[in-house]
């Protein structure tokens, strides 16, 4: 933590502060990513952000899950109520290739269920191919009443050895029907 800490005094030594979001959910970039955990799934690397260009979201596998959902409802709620005629954000779906979260491996899994956690859920969560998963997870976007409908949702498949994305699902809000 101490390299960490000497990174940080630099950081707050520059202006970057100064191009934060002046409203706290409504990032630069108008754009919400929810991705994976993985390390080699970095949003500021792949699409090339900057501080206070987007809000990211972090789950095992990218998956879109119930703490996802009330998250981006929340945003949702305080953008049509505190900013109703500001522009709209995007949501990226990314999940990505070589998942590394050990969802298919049983032996893995049986140990986790062992902690006390339900393995079919966990076998559920599984991304064995992001070209497979990410389809029903932006629908589950599309389709979460408490999720503003003007919101455009996406969704793409990430390949960690390349460092490319590919479009899965093309942007569509609930409102495009």
């Amino acid at each position: 933590m101490d390299d960490l800490l000497q990174r940080n005094v630099r950081f707050a030594a520059t202006d970057a502060v100064d191009r934060a979001p002046k409203i706290p959910f409504i990032p630069n970039r108008q754009l919400f990513v929810i991705t994976c955990l993985d390390p080699r799934v970095d949003p500021a690397f792949i699409f090339d952000l900057s501080f206070g260009d987007a809000i990211v979201s972090r789950s095992l596998g990218g998956r879109v899950t119930p703490a996802a959902i009330l998250d981006l409802a929340w945003i949702s709620y305080l953008h049509e109520i505190k900013a109703p005629d500001a522009d709209w954000f995007d949501i990226a779906v990314v999940h990505h290739t070589d998942c590394g979260m050990g969802f298919a491996d049983a032996a893995l899994r049986k140990g986790f269920r062992e902690r006390g956690l339900d393995d079919a859920a966990l076998a559920d969560n599984a991304v064995f191919d992001p070209t497979q998963t990410v389809p029903g997870d932006v629908e589950k976007l599309i389709n979460t009443p408490q999720v503003s409908p003007k919101i455009k949702v996406s969704g793409y498949a990430y390949d960690v050895k390349t460092g490319k994305l590919t479009t899965v699902v093309p942007p569509r809000s609930r409102d495009d029907g």
